[in-house]
């Protein structure tokens, strides 16, 4: 009774202002968060971790692709999932919406330029993950349940020490929002409303989707990551092949164009008016943006999966994990890409991610291209729900206590009915800020403890050099 007269207080009028105003603060502060000082911090760091390193990403690439056949598996060693199941978990959260409908969403919001900007970020993005996720195996530890775990929050309080904890708060705060499900959700929606059910955008229609997908989510992410890990690693390779397959299609089709969106990419990047009213800079953060959002490079959500690998070597997950940021954005976000500039799809004026895609694949691949889309959307978009979830628990798990994870999923499942309602826009300010805040305490402990990963690295190729 109370909550109704409380709503009867309110005019449609007044909650359509109220509505209005809180999709312009998650707008704002989605912007507002990724200024020049977190851009120094992720690509500036990057560029150091590359040097640093020896330039890894383009050294050990080869030895990456063994250990992740299983060339060097460790028998014994302590984890819940191995290389691979680590590898498509951490890259069914990254390659999806990111990759399907971020990458149009940059292209978008920033023309084809946006394109050049992101593989920067992707390849300093893959030393980034290199240290990120060796640091999740260096500096693992066990949760009140005497379970052993990995992610930043974990390096920050084993590796720089309990002083350092507010720090490992701080993250756990943003990670409990940052890989919330109400972009996919909100994009996944969309591609069943309007492609697959052809229905109106109403609330009802909506939240019936939302519920829909909602109860599918329920059923693997309360089976924990070991049933993750197995449906990941199920789903994501095949999905990936029959996309990839699809945008090949689409680019033999307009081979003719191909050379010229290339053209085009590059001539963009470098202009000054390449941003509506700005400038290069802005450019650069849109880029750099998308990426994050496409390969969570120096974000902190991937060495969370990565840290629960089974292994006894940190370098050897690192390497893995660095493979990632190549997958997800130079591979399968240039591909979207010229699949998207080569159709000219990208002038239709569409401001929605997945529906600019779904244009592309429709005029690439006629009527079939719409399924096909639909098919790699949805798989897509679950598999990157089921491992966003796992995620929030481990951070509510560290703060209050591992028996009392789980009630982050029950969370995590509201949201998705958010996410299916929600405005486009105050889903993407909301998930921006959220990996925004996420990278600073990510970055900072990276950056403190990278020495000891150097070290560690420089050990293990000792080793191995010594096995030849």
């Amino acid at each position: 009774m109370i909550l109704i007269n409380f709503r009867k207080s309110f005019s449609t009028s007044q909650e359509s202002a109220l509505l209005t105003y809180i999709e312009k603060l998650l707008t704002s502060f989605g912007e507002n968060m990724w200024g020049i000082p977190l851009l120094i911090l992720l690509v500036g760091g990057g560029i150091y971790l590359t040097f640093f390193s020896g330039f890894i990403q383009f050294a050990y690439i080869r030895h990456a692709i063994n250990i992740l056949r299983g060339k060097h598996d460790e028998p014994g060693s302590k984890g819940e999932i191995n290389h691979f199941e680590a590898l498509s978990g951490a890259i069914a959260a990254t390659v999806g919406m990111g990759n399907i409908s971020g990458v149009a969403i940059a292209i978008t919001m920033g023309g084809p330029g946006a394109l050049v900007w992101m593989w920067i970020s992707a390849i300093l993005g893959m030393s980034i993950k290199f240290f990120t996720c060796s640091l999740a195996i260096m500096y693992r530890g066990y949760d009140s349940a005497g379970k052993l775990q990995g992610g930043p929050m974990y390096v920050i309080r084993e590796g720089l020490g309990k002083k350092w904890m507010p720090l490992a708060i701080f993250f756990c705060i943003a990670g409990m929002l940052g890989p919330l499900p109400t972009f996919q959700a909100n994009q996944l929606t969309d591609v069943i409303r309007v492609n697959l059910l052809e229905m109106p955008d109403t609330l009802v229609v909506n939240l019936s989707i939302g519920l829909v997908i909602m109860a599918i989510i329920a059923v693997v992410i309360l089976g924990g990551i070991k049933r993750i890990g197995k449906v990941a690693a199920s789903v994501v390779p095949l999905m990936v092949v029959i996309y990839l397959i699809a945008v090949l299609i689409i680019l033999f089709n307009n081979r003719a164009e191909v050379p010229a969106m290339f053209s085009l990419i590059f001539n963009d990047a470098f202009r000054a008016d390449s941003v509506l009213g700005g400038a290069v800079g802005s450019l650069i953060i849109i880029g750099a943006k998308r990426a994050a959002f496409s390969n969570e490079a120096g974000i902190g959500t991937a060495p969370m999966i990565h840290g629960a690998s089974t292994t006894n070597e940190p370098t050897k997950e690192g390497l893995v994990a660095m493979l990632g940021p190549a997958i997800d954005t130079i591979l399968v976000c240039t591909l979207t890409a010229l699949a998207i500039l080569s159709t000219g799809a990208w002038k239709s004026g569409s401001q929605d991610g997945i529906l600019l895609t779904m244009q592309a694949f429709e005029i690439g691949l006629s009527w079939v291209g719409k399924y096909i889309l639909i098919l790699c959307v949805v798989f897509f978009s679950l598999s990157s729900l089921f491992t966003f979830s796992y995620y929030g628990t481990k951070c509510l798990g560290f703060m209050i206590g591992a028996d009392k994870a789980h009630y982050f999923n029950y969370f995590y499942l509201v949201n998705v009915i958010i996410g299916a309602v929600a405005s486009l826009d105050a889903v993407i300010g909301l998930i921006d800020g959220m990996y925004a805040l996420m990278a600073i305490p990510t970055m900072v402990s990276t950056l403190l403890l990278a020495p000891k990963v150097k070290a560690e690295a420089k050990r293990y190729f000792k080793k191995i050099a010594t096995q030849r």
